[in-house]
Protein backbone atom coordinates (compact mmCIF):
# COMPACT_ATOMS: atom_id res chain seq x y z
CA UNK A 1 0.00 0.00 0.00
CA UNK A 2 1.53 3.50 -1.16
CA UNK A 3 0.70 6.44 1.57
CA UNK A 4 0.02 9.40 -1.20
CA UNK A 5 -0.92 12.45 1.29
CA UNK A 6 -1.02 13.05 4.92
CA UNK A 7 -4.19 11.63 7.10
CA UNK A 8 -5.43 11.61 10.80
CA UNK A 9 -7.42 9.98 13.11
CA UNK A 10 -8.87 9.61 16.24
CA UNK A 11 -8.93 12.92 19.08
CA UNK A 12 -7.01 13.72 22.02
CA UNK A 13 -10.11 12.66 24.47
CA UNK A 14 -9.55 10.31 27.45
CA UNK A 15 -9.15 6.75 26.44
CA UNK A 16 -8.72 7.63 22.47
CA UNK A 17 -5.38 8.14 20.47
CA UNK A 18 -4.80 10.70 17.22
CA UNK A 19 -2.75 8.90 14.84
CA UNK A 20 -1.39 10.92 12.15
CA UNK A 21 0.07 9.41 8.88
CA UNK A 22 2.78 10.83 5.99
CA UNK A 23 4.78 9.39 3.33
CA UNK A 24 8.31 8.92 4.59
CA UNK A 25 11.55 8.82 2.12
CA UNK A 26 13.57 6.82 4.57
CA UNK A 27 14.22 2.70 4.43
CA UNK A 28 12.03 2.36 7.18
CA UNK A 29 8.99 2.74 9.17
CA UNK A 30 9.59 5.99 11.52
CA UNK A 31 7.43 5.84 14.83
CA UNK A 32 6.83 8.63 16.92
CA UNK A 33 5.14 7.82 20.01
CA UNK A 34 3.84 10.29 22.55
CA UNK A 35 1.48 8.18 25.11
CA UNK A 36 0.31 8.76 28.65
CA UNK A 37 1.10 5.18 29.39
CA UNK A 38 4.20 4.62 27.50
CA UNK A 39 6.29 3.02 30.01
CA UNK A 40 3.76 0.48 30.43
CA UNK A 41 2.46 -0.26 26.84
CA UNK A 42 5.04 1.67 25.29
CA UNK A 43 6.26 -1.98 23.59
CA UNK A 44 2.55 -3.05 23.16
CA UNK A 45 1.80 -0.19 20.98
CA UNK A 46 4.89 -0.33 18.76
CA UNK A 47 4.19 -3.88 17.89
CA UNK A 48 1.14 -3.16 16.98
CA UNK A 49 1.60 -0.14 14.62
CA UNK A 50 4.04 -2.35 12.95
CA UNK A 51 1.55 -5.30 12.54
CA UNK A 52 -1.21 -3.54 11.31
CA UNK A 53 1.64 -1.46 8.89
CA UNK A 54 3.02 -5.30 7.54
CA UNK A 55 -0.53 -6.48 7.63
CA UNK A 56 -1.23 -3.97 4.92
CA UNK A 57 2.10 -4.33 3.04
CA UNK A 58 2.32 -0.17 3.57
CA UNK A 59 5.40 1.32 2.04
CA UNK A 60 7.67 3.09 4.72
CA UNK A 61 6.02 5.70 6.45
CA UNK A 62 5.68 8.44 9.60
CA UNK A 63 3.26 7.29 11.87
CA UNK A 64 3.22 9.93 14.66
CA UNK A 65 0.74 8.87 17.77
CA UNK A 66 -0.81 10.82 20.67
CA UNK A 67 -2.10 8.08 23.37
CA UNK A 68 -4.05 9.14 25.75
CA UNK A 69 -4.81 5.76 27.23
CA UNK A 70 -6.61 3.67 24.44
CA UNK A 71 -7.07 0.17 23.75
CA UNK A 72 -5.36 -2.09 21.53
CA UNK A 73 -8.56 -2.49 19.21
CA UNK A 74 -8.97 1.46 19.77
CA UNK A 75 -5.33 2.30 17.85
CA UNK A 76 -6.00 -0.38 15.21
CA UNK A 77 -9.08 1.36 14.13
CA UNK A 78 -7.36 4.40 13.85
CA UNK A 79 -4.28 3.35 12.00
CA UNK A 80 -6.16 1.68 9.73
CA UNK A 81 -8.82 4.76 9.29
CA UNK A 82 -5.53 6.94 8.95
CA UNK A 83 -3.80 4.17 6.42
CA UNK A 84 -7.19 4.38 4.77
CA UNK A 85 -7.51 8.36 4.04
CA UNK A 86 -3.78 8.43 3.31
CA UNK A 87 -4.12 5.85 0.55
CA UNK A 88 -3.94 6.62 -2.92
CA UNK A 89 -7.14 3.80 -2.98
CA UNK A 90 -9.04 5.36 -0.23
CA UNK A 91 -9.79 1.78 1.02
CA UNK A 92 -8.15 -0.90 2.77
CA UNK A 93 -8.09 -4.63 1.45
CA UNK A 94 -10.34 -6.05 4.15
CA UNK A 95 -10.18 -9.46 5.28
CA UNK A 96 -12.93 -11.34 5.78
CA UNK A 97 -12.81 -14.77 7.82
CA UNK A 98 -14.68 -18.19 7.60
CA UNK A 99 -14.12 -18.74 11.23
CA UNK A 100 -17.98 -17.21 11.67
CA UNK A 101 -19.22 -19.00 8.39
CA UNK A 102 -21.98 -21.05 8.85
Amino acid sequence: MKIIREAMAGTLESSDVMVRIAPCDGPQHDLLIASSVEKQFGAAIRSTLLQVLNQYGVEPVQVMVDDKGALDCVLRARLETALMRASDDGQLPWEVSDENAE
